[in-house]
């Protein structure tokens, strides 16, 4: 597992764990904190989360928050009327469980959608008849819900007061969203997973008021804290490339201290690779590479700075030290083939009316340019340049290191590409040089 993905399970694992660890402490603590500040804090999470929504305009998040809301409300009314064990309080347990579960999966259909009335319609009118059903379901006088909330196979009726279908549905859809956590690198998909359990935990609590608001409360908190994860991720790393982007490197340069290194790493003809093949073998590439460049070797962080270009500073490393590591990196990538699927190149691809039919003789005649070896299997091969440079003194200023790291890769890219150049920053003389074998 590369570095990124260590910090992406930190920054999804610390908030969602621990605040859940601290509900569940509080409430083994019984009666150590009164019921006023439960309630306050869990009115507080609520309208931070609500806030936060709302500024960030998160149409699926307050969907979700509004069917907590709802799901608290019904069980308090219900369990406070009807505290039995059976009759309409434990009729609100069994349906509301299980469409809290069934709503974290069905609004998952909202993500993306634009932040208006219109667009939330459908799930404000699912809430709404789901609020209906409930009020139905849990008249006076009724004594069992149907047998579709509260079916228990293989007589598994020991997992009451929560019933086997929310159970298995809840189960279902907190995988569904560890999936999408961890395929999209969204930190909103982890936040939301954690919610739904501290809110199995509130509904587990039943006739516990103080406790099950504890755990509402906490289940609006995690979203809330979500939010502010993915905002601060998205400011300050690449979406596409899920590495630490421009402002990251920007504040990562002011704390270096000499010795240090940094390399500037371009990939090849990435411009020519991008029009004869498209962005979306484009955006594959770039992917690729920043994979690559997050398991580089010797303690370098790897930063996205633009386009195809990438630094990777090095702390505490002479240039010496790091040219091996950066060597490695080259042929690494150099090495990483990747098959195109359609075959035919862009630029022999029809345009415009006749996009469909076959290209022209001529084009199909035409020389063909690419900044990637291919074999006739459409295996690509895509290399790399990297020029690096190292501080010389304790007074180095990080943006001449940066300059010279500059200067190093054009020398790299003037040789013949696919190369290392290194060199110290205010020396301008090359200190090592490592040639490909291709070259």
């Amino acid at each position: 597992m590369n570095k990124e993905n260590i910090k992406l399970l930190q920054s999804v694992m610390v908030p969602g764990g621990a605040l859940l660890a601290t509900a569940l402490v509080l409430d083994l603590a019984g009666n150590a904190i009164s019921g006023a500040v439960v309630q306050f804090f869990q009115l507080s999470a609520f309208c931070a989360a609500l806030f936060l929504a709302f500024r960030f305009r998160l149409g699926r998040i307050l969907l979700t928050l509004l069917t907590l809301l709802l799901a608290n409300r019904a069980v308090e009314f219900f369990m406070a009327a009807n505290p039995a064990i059976a009759g309409p309080g434990r009729i609100a347990i069994e349906v509301v469980s299980l469409l809290v579960a069934a709503n974290y999966l069905i609004l998952c259909a909202f993500e993306g959608q634009p932040f208006s009335l219109g667009s939330m319609a459908p799930g404000l009118a699912l809430i709404f008849f789901e609020s209906v059903l409930v009020a139905v379901l849990c008249r006076p006088g009724a004594t069992s819900s149907p047998a579709i909330f509260r079916a228990a196979p293989f007589g598994l009726s020991f997992l009451a007061p929560l019933p086997f279908p929310a159970l298995a549905l809840c189960t279902a859809t907190f995988a569904y969203l560890v999936g999408r956590f961890w395929i999209k690198r969204k930190l909103l998909e982890g936040g939301l997973a954690w919610s739904l359990l501290a809110a199995f935990c509130s509904l587990h609590a039943g006739r516990s008021s103080r406790a099950a608001a504890a755990y509402m409360g906490t289940a609006a908190l995690m979203i809330a804290a979500s939010i502010v994860e993915s905002s601060y991720r998205l400011a300050y790393h690449d979406e596409l490339t899920s590495l630490p982007g421009r402002r990251a490197f920007n504040e990562a340069v002011l704390h270096l201290d000499h010795p240090f290194v940094v390399a500037a790493v371009d990939i090849d003809h990435f411009k020519s690779f991008n029009d004869t093949y498209g962005h979306d073998i484009g955006d594959h590439v770039l992917r690729m590479v920043a994979g690559k460049l997050a398991q580089v070797t010797g303690g370098g962080a790897a930063y996205r700075v633009g386009g195809e270009e990438f630094t990777v500073l090095f702390q505490g490393k002479g240039v010496h030290e790091v040219v091996p590591h950066l060597e490695i990196l080259r042929t690494t990538i150099e090495s990483s083939n990747f098959s195109v699927r359609g075959g035919a190149e862009r630029r022999t691809e029809a345009r415009g009316t006749d996009r469909r039919k076959k290209a022209s003789a001529r084009a199909r005649r035409a020389p063909k340019k690419t900044a990637a070896r291919t074999s006739r299997t459409n295996a690509l091969t895509v290399t790399v340049s990297i020029g690096a440079a190292a501080s010389k003194s304790e007074n180095a200023n990080w943006v001449n290191v940066v300059e010279e790291a500059d200067k190093a890769l054009y020398r790299a890219k003037a040789a013949g590409r696919n190369r290392v150049e290194a060199g110290l920053a205010g020396t301008g003389r090359t200190t090592r040089r490592v040639r490909s074998a291709a070259t």
